[in-house]
């Protein structure tokens, strides 16, 4: 027996607010469910954010339903979670993926949290946040002793796990009980495929380029799914890539050579079906950044779909990755080092402590330091600033301190 197991296809994802992009994930989910029929799988798995958000868009619940009526029409049955966007994190409600089970699709979720399949027992449970991290894993105890009845299982879920994500993590790895045969994973974007407890785990990753930071890891191991022999006396994994519909160019440029550098751009894109996405870094810009943007835009604007420019203005350079490496630098290194340009030591502390609490995923004590800080440094210099003014005394330099620690403030925030 053999199954296919994606994950994150966020159907009705309108990347960058582009329709294009929004069908663009469209296509990628109708060629995945062609890829698993000609597969011939026996079932399929989905762990999670089948759609972008709890409220999908008619034509992402057109999308899916024109995906599960072609398994149907193959034989083919299919088991979903729900995921952290397909979820509302409120007492009583429903996933979108309820709307679909009267046309097939089997709902693993607290109320039916296991299924059988021929001899496979099928359990998991939709996301959970870390805020409900013992409830998860009191119920992921409940399903591996109901899993030790069975000599092939597979737990489905849709959560984050220390060892790959290393914050904003809902499990540990030594949380996750090591008895099932296959770990049907979801969350994380990246292709993950390794060997845990008597089995495998396994991160599909997302079906499209949901974010820009997953451009390194489409370049390695593609987009797509996986399909698992259970057969033999340990699951077998294949990687399906599948192709994406439109290509994402990422490109530094150097000022000094843009011409060529455009050029060199032009070259690779002009035999492209689809205009791609340009994520391009112009380094050491010497004039206003708004006229390389319009060349820019005027030489590439009819050849792609969008272009994302970022201008590292000579006089004012970002840290290069070359300058990271040489010098050793962590986290909290750059983050000084990106604010010494505003001179301002307040500013720095709070970006080292918000660093600190949300990479422990301190949201409530993140916000609690934000308001204290607008407080004593904005605020309290505004108030003093009325007080004078009622008493008609002009007094300039607290104005400019404010103003100057509000540009600091929300350069932090961004």
């Amino acid at each position: 027996m053999k199954f296919a197991h994606l994950s994150d296809t966020h159907l009705g994802y309108r990347q960058f607010g582009l329709i294009e992009r929004e069908k663009d994930f469209y296509e990628v989910f109708e060629r995945v469910i062609d890829k698993i029929i000609e597969e011939k799988v026996d079932f399929v798995i989905h762990s999670g954010d089948l759609f972008e958000t709890a409220r999908p868009s008619p034509n992402a619940l057109l999308a899916f339903q024109r995906g599960l009526l072609k398994l149907k029409g193959a034989g083919i049955p299919m088991y979903a979670i729900a995921g952290n966007h397909d979820s509302v994190i409120r007492r009583g409600a429903i996933p979108p993926q309820v709307v679909f089970k009267k046309l097939g699709l089997k709902v693993i979720s607290p109320i039916n949290p296991n299924y059988i399949q021929g001899d496979i027992f099928i359990a998991g449970l939709p996301y959970y946040p870390s805020s409900k991290s013992k409830i998860l894993k009191s119920k992921l105890a409940e399903l591996s002793k109901k899993a030790a009845d069975y000599e092939k299982s597979i737990l489905v879920l849709h959560q984050g796990i220390d060892k790959y994500l290393g914050y904003q993590y809902e499990l540990e790895i030594g949380d996750i009980p090591d008895n099932f045969t296959y770990y049907a994973f979801g969350h994380i974007h990246k292709y993950v495929n390794e060997s845990f407890g008597k089995g495998r785990l396994v991160y599909p990753g997302s079906g499209e380029i949901w974010k820009t930071n997953e451009l390194e890891d489409y370049k390695k191991n593609g987009k797509g799914f996986v399909v698992v022999d259970f057969d033999g006396p340990k699951p077998i994994v294949k990687r399906v890539k599948i192709d994406i519909p439109r290509e994402f160019i990422k490109r530094s440029l150097d000022y000094e050579n843009l011409e060529n550098g455009i050029a060199g751009i032009k070259e690779t894109i002009k035999d492209f079906d689809k205009q791609p996405i340009l994520d391009l870094t112009i380094r050491g810009v010497e004039s206003d950044a708004g006229d390389v943007y319009d060349i820019i835009n005027e030489e590439l604007g009819d050849l792609s779909l969008m272009i994302r420019p970022k201008f590292n203005v000579k006089s004012d350079e970002l840290i290069d990755e070359d300058y990271i490496k040489q010098k050793g630098l962590g986290a909290k290194e750059i983050i000084v080092e990106q604010l010494k340009k505003y001179n301002n030591d307040d500013v720095t502390q709070l970006a080292i402590n918000l660093y600190e609490y949300l990479s422990k995923d301190k949201i409530e004590e993140s916000e609690d330091l934000i308001k204290q800080f607008y407080n004593d440094f904005y605020n309290s210099t505004k108030n003093e600033i009325e007080i004078q003014t009622e008493e008609k005394v002009e007094l300039k330099a607290p104005q400019k301190k404010s103003e100057s620690i509000q540009e600091t403030f929300n350069e932090v925030l961004k």
